[in-house]
């Protein structure tokens, strides 16, 4: 997969602001993809050594049967602090490794983080679609920013995500009963169709199977 090395690595937060804000204004909410959806991907991250080592994880599916066609596994050093709003600076890097290794370009790729649910409206799921130029989603399993109105117990059922009077993503429930998932649009996708893609990636559990597969890959003792 072509990378597009857009700036270099911050270490401080100042720094990562001034990107953050720079590259914020070349974000797509608006439906720009590939149709039909081919494959579908997951990238989630873990850790190694007390955090020194960050271990990046790929899965790519093929769609809409959500079979496992492709992983990689990427490892380098943990170089940017953990802070919520900040952490597309953590983990991008390995992140990029390991999409750099896959023969097979997704056709949308599924975040755990959050997408422009962002207080810069700039989170991971932005930060790596930019630099990949493929269609991202955030998908997310807490609540960073925003407000919305209470979300009934039924699989479907969402509420937009307000922050400033803006919408910026929507709470989920992705199985019935079940604690909701926080999605928003990351790059080149609109929210219903971010809504929709999470929808048919979920199957019977709270997590679409893209996240599912790169979190076992980044958490397994290998």
């Amino acid at each position: 997969m072509k990378i597009y090395q857009r700036h270099t690595w911050p270490t401080t937060v100042d720094e990562a602001i001034k990107i953050q804000e720079q590259l914020q204004p070349e974000v797509i909410t608006e439906d720009n993809l590939k149709q039909p959806l081919q494959y579908v991907a997951g990238v989630d991250m873990g850790f190694e050594e007390d955090g020194a080592i960050s271990r990046a994880a790929v899965a790519v599916l093929s769609f809409p049967d959500l079979q496992l066609q492709e992983t990689s596994i990427a490892r380098r050093p943990t170089t940017f602090p953990y802070i919520p709003g900040f952490l597309s600076f953590r983990e991008i890097p390995a992140v990029l490794d390991a999409l750099e290794k896959i023969q097979t370009t997704p056709d949308i790729i599924l975040c755990d983080g959050q997408g422009i649910a962002h207080p810069r409206r700039f989170g991971i799921a932005c930060h790596l679609g930019l630099i990949i130029d493929i269609p991202t989603i955030g998908v997310a399993k807490s609540l960073l920013i925003g407000k919305h109105d209470d979300l009934p117990e039924t699989r479907g059922s969402w509420q937009p995500l307000i922050h400033k009077g803006d919408t910026v993503g929507a709470v989920l429930r992705t199985r019935t009963g079940v604690k909701p998932v926080y999605v928003s649009s990351g790059h080149r996708v609109s929210l219903l169709t971010a809504i929709d893609c999470v929808l048919r990636c979920t199957t019977k559990y709270r997590l679409p199977e893209t996240t599912r597969f790169a979190d076992k890959l980044a958490s397994s003792k290998d």
